[in-house]
């Protein structure tokens, strides 16, 4: 049983193809990426450029035709933030649909945490409840706390780390005035923010795996003041070198670690980096209903 999810997003588009195994569980099959800047428009002029749209209509054909020839029995193609945050979101759904011949779901930000939860937990082990699942996206965060089965607790917050890095973070590398008017903006974005707090957390989303690239596999307050530091002192270039990642990620990933060290700060607990997120869940959910239907 073989299923497949694009997921377009602020910074990228990316392709999950995965089955399920009798033995392991949930398989991932295959991954790709594709860059696409669909919140950088947003950002800049609050609607997305037709240049943009078209491009990410183009990947995702190829993206749904490459799922097909590995198999895939149910396609789904998820759109997050920049469809709620763009004027002219529903614009991007329908070249979507048109490119691919596909129903496209644009995610509430209620669902898109709550996938996050569901696709953490899918692929990362806990010992403890109730949990958290905290996922830094381009444009916006999720924060999801429940047990392992259901969140009971779901928000999100109208900044990402590419939204940061584009309000607050613009010389290579920032000054320290920079620094600090992105720390405050992300204290602001995160100051009504009242969660229960859990037992233990995770982080999801290209961040939390850069860090963890980069050394981090306990996010907790000591190293991500420390990562911010050493992140932030170097240059587009030579981060990309240090945290191996392309340098659209590392352009992005001092604003990230900012948003997680707020985070890590609200939930007053270390966070452990989850394996899987919002196109684990997409894909959780589609095995589970093709299972039910077999």
């Amino acid at each position: 049983m073989r299923v497949a999810v694009v997921d377009v997003g602020a910074n990228t588009l990316r392709l999950l193809v995965a089955e399920t195994d009798p033995r392991e569980g949930f398989v991932p099959i295959r991954e790709e990426r594709r860059r696409t800047g669909l919140g950088e428009d947003v950002e800049r002029c609050g609607r997305l450029t037709p240049e943009k749209i078209e491009r990410s209509a183009e990947a995702a054909r190829k993206e749904v035709r490459r799922a097909r020839k590995l198999g895939a029995a149910r396609i789904e193609i998820v759109v997050t933030s920049p469809w709620r945050s763009a004027e002219n979101g529903q614009e991007l759904i329908t070249a979507l649909e048109q490119a691919t011949g596909l129903r496209v779901q644009p995610l509430s930000e209620q669902g898109e945490a709550e996938l996050g939860f569901v696709g953490a937990l899918s692929r990362t082990h806990v010992d403890a409840e109730p949990v958290a699942v905290c996922d830094v996206g381009g444009g916006s965060t999720q924060i999801a706390i429940g047990t392992r089965d259901v969140p009971s607790w779901l928000r999100s917050i109208p900044l990402g780390s590419l939204r940061l890095t584009e309000r607050c973070l613009v010389s290579d590398p920032p000054t320290r005035l920079e620094l600090a008017t992105a720390r405050t903006e992300a204290a602001v974005a995160f100051s009504e923010l009242t969660p229960p707090l859990p037992s233990v957390a995770l982080a999801t989303g290209g961040t939390a795996r850069a860090l963890r690239r980069y050394g981090l596999c306990r996010v907790d307050e000591e190293a991500l003041v420390a990562a911010i530091e050493e992140l932030a002192g170097l240059s587009v270039v030579a981060r990309a070198k240090r945290a191996k990642v392309d340098l659209e990620r590392a352009r992005t990933l001092p604003a990230g670690a900012i948003i997680l060290a707020e985070l890590q700060r609200v939930l007053q607990v270390p966070l452990g980096v989850a394996d899987g997120g919002v196109r684990e869940g997409v894909c959780t959910r589609l095995l589970e209903a093709e299972a039910a239907t077999a």
